[in-house]
């Protein structure tokens, strides 16, 4: 029997998905310990695919793999347990295996280090507190300053962009999200109680965007940062940005600050994102809730925005956190950021007409006449994933008037929310696992819209809300428009090679526990704690569609477990997964995967799957991230994966004097979350 590892600092089995009480309370706030925010009769995703789960997974194949136990603790980024190479899905003789996939999966291992498989070479790009804007001084965490923060690369980076710099040899454009802050990782002596000004402030400081030109060593294969060029920037939880679209100025937006409602200071908690064809990057504010206090309205019940202080107690020291004195504050959070990375001076913009929820990502592709459409999910359990289809047409060129024009390509169009449907009668499926009669999970979809914003204005489709309220309560439009309900649909990625579209479902451990939905056909599992993956295809595969087919991908877990399937591909053969978050895809049309929260017993990672072809569902296991991290913002080129290594050491009862983790840079030093990139190193093509 395949014997998985136990991890080193375990989470408590009280926390959901896996994850660490401390994770649970600066991330999002110990959302999963909230009662559930969607309270509506909404049919439940995971109701639409269990039954079929089961009745595929009695293809498994009987060989069981035992893996072997990797030993040791590295310090260091690059330190490799023994035993890592070996073990799933290592190449076929005669070069077969998926083009892109042919490497030796990593074992599952609790290394406190990033491993990566033999042949393959990495270095940190960058790390937290590393100084890229002119003037900034050198990191000092004893030391630290909002004002040194403010010109230094951010904490938790999540979602990576590398953009093309035409001109400059060997160089490229990083943008990353710097999603929240761990204040008991980051301050000496922190007390939770009482954080003072100057521990706020540099948090402040710490969240946000950072763009950083990086560029690659053609001897070694390293990608190093360069601090002090031009382009370089960061933006911070008190820049300046523009709300723009439909809701733009409505009286839902104004405070005593911006009696206009179009001016917001920062954005939060920005977890995964998407790039644009135009040469922007789109950025997902989501759990941004657990920055505001003493809120007592129904409306914010729904996003789970609490009664009394928050975890950080911002609200002492600026009263726009603070819902009793600022009411409208919190509605100016929860939406799509768009940021120009090539104009240091431009305002980065909130886009209202995608809908104010907690965006995990915000993916596009364009229709044929040169539409947007803009795919975005809603981490939290049992809500929506939704898509926005803009009705003007992207330009090309790099003109001023070009450019101006395409960003605001995402503020008119139509705003869409899912329902799934399964083909299988409803009495047949209960949440065991077992088939239905027809053999088969999937359905069909449809694309319910939300509202419409036009140059002259708004229209809701909604019975009983404007428009405005739509597109700031959104939430509230999904749940009268009766959308499915999911399992934390968190990255959702369309295949730039066949146009279809791959929604990550991590988990959802209150899934047909006491009064909550059950199981139906599109989603695999009662107290689904490993999630899955969906596959949607468009009807024509156009994405303005409003229909679509649906079947499941993947179901993630132990693949000796009989409810996992890996598309159909023999499960003796696979890396076991846990908990897909973010995804992205290479080259070679494979879907990657990092995950958050591992429930079998080894560190979170990155993954490659196959999603055409003989090898369609070979899934093999790319690398791992140290002690209580998490593998955030795969970026995948033909001969380098950039990974965003978040909250290292994020272990319940960590701290600065206590750390989980000595990454990246050893014993005695102080623990950062950084970005890694990986290359071959006889300096060939990624799983080639």
């Amino acid at each position: 029997m395949r014997k998985l590892l136990p991890i080193i600092g375990t989470p408590s089995t009280s926390h959901p998905g896996g994850r660490s009480a401390l994770t649970c309370r600066y991330r999002c706030g110990d959302a999963c310990f909230h009662e559930v925010p969607n309270t509506s009769e909404n049919e439940y995703v995971g109701d639409v695919i269990a039954g079929a789960l089961g009745r595929r997974s009695m293809m498994r194949a009987a060989a069981v793999v035992t893996v072997a136990a990797a030993a040791g603790s590295a310090a260091v980024a690059g330190a490799r347990p023994a035993a890592a190479a070996q073990s799933y899905g290592k190449p076929k003789p005669g070069g077969k295996g998926a083009r892109g996939l042919r490497y030796s999966s990593v074992a599952p291992n609790t290394t406190d280090a990033v491993v990566t498989p033999d042949g393959y070479a990495q270095n940190v790009v960058i790390r937290w507190g590393e100084p890229i804007l002119r003037g900034a001084p050198a990191f000092d965490p004893e030391n630290q300053t909002a004002a040194a923060q403010a010109g230094q690369f951010g904490y938790n980076n999540d979602f990576l962009a590398l953009l093309p710099l035409p001109g400059e040899r060997d160089r490229q454009l990083l943008v990353a999200n710097h999603e929240y802050t761990d204040e008991v990782l980051m301050f000496r002596g922190y007390d939770p109680a009482n954080p003072t000004r100057q521990q706020v402030e540099v948090a402040w400081a710490a969240h946000g965007l950072a763009a950083v030109v990086v560029e690659g060593d053609r001897k070694t294969g390293k990608l190093l940062a360069v601090p002090r060029h031009p382009l370089n920037r960061r933006v911070t939880a008190t820049t300046e940005f523009r709300l723009t679209g439909p809701a733009a100025g409505s009286d839902l937006l104004k405070t005593s600050a911006d009696p206009t409602g179009t001016k917001v200071l920062g954005t939060l908690n920005n977890c995964s994102g998407g790039t644009t064809p135009w040469g922007t990057t789109l950025h997902g504010e989501e759990n941004f809730n657990q920055y505001f206090a003493n809120s007592s309205r129904t409306t914010d019940k729904r996003y789970g925005i609490g009664t009394g202080a928050t975890e950080r107690k911002w609200e002492r020291f600026d009263k726009r956190f603070d819902v009793a004195q600022e009411p409208n504050e919190v509605h100016r959070f929860g939406y799509v950021v768009e940021f120009d990375p090539y104009d240091p001076s431009s305002t980065p913009r909130k886009h209202t007409a995608l809908g104010r929820f907690k965006h995990e990502a915000a993916t596009v592709r364009l229709t044929a006449d040169g539409r947007p459409v803009v795919y975005s999910g809603d981490d939290e359990r049992f809500d929506y994933f939704y898509k926005f289809v803009s009705s003007k047409r992207m330009k090309k060129g790099s003109g001023r008037a070009v450019r101006e024009h395409n960003l605001s390509l995402l503020d008119e169009g139509t705003l869409y929310v899912a329902k799934l449907t399964g083909d299988s009668p409803a009495m047949e499926i209960d949440g065991t696992g077992k088939l239905p009669a027809d053999g088969e999970f999937d359905g069909s979809g449809e694309w319910i819209p939300l509202a419409t914003a036009t140059a002259d204005g708004a229209v809701s489709h909604v019975e009983g809300m404007s428009a405005e309220e739509v597109f700031v309560f959104t939430r509230l439009a999904g749940d009268k428009a009766g959308a499915t309900k999911m399992d934390r649909p968190e990255d959702i990625q369309p295949s730039p090679l066949t146009g279809k579209v791959y929604v990550a479902l991590t988990n959802n451990t209150n899934r047909g526990v006491g009064t909550n939905a059950k199981a139906d056909e599109a989603n695999p599992r009662n107290a689904n704690k490993h999630g899955h993956v969906l596959e949607l295809t468009e009807r024509r595969n156009r994405p303005e569609s409003r229909t679509f087919a649906w079947s499941l991908f993947l179901v993630a877990g132990d693949p000796d477990d009989p409810a996992t399937y890996f598309a159909g591909f023999p499960k003796d053969d696979v890396s076991p997964i846990s908990c897909p978050d973010n995804v992205a895809f290479d080259p070679y049309g494979n879907l990657w995967i990092s995950t958050d929260g591992n429930q079998l017993g080894s560190h979170d990672g990155l993954f490659g799957v196959a999603t055409r072809g003989e090898r369609r569902g070979e899934l093999k296991q790319f690398l791992t991230v140290p002690t209580g991290a998490e593998t955030c913002g795969p970026v995948i080129q033909e001969r380098r994966v950039l990974v965003a290594v978040q909250h290292p050491g994020e272990i319940d009862g960590a701290s600065v004097e206590k750390p989980a983790s000595t990454w990246p840079d050893g014993p005695g030093r102080i623990t950062r979350p950084a970005v890694v990139a990986v290359w071959k190193k006889d300096g060939g093509d990624i799983g080639v």
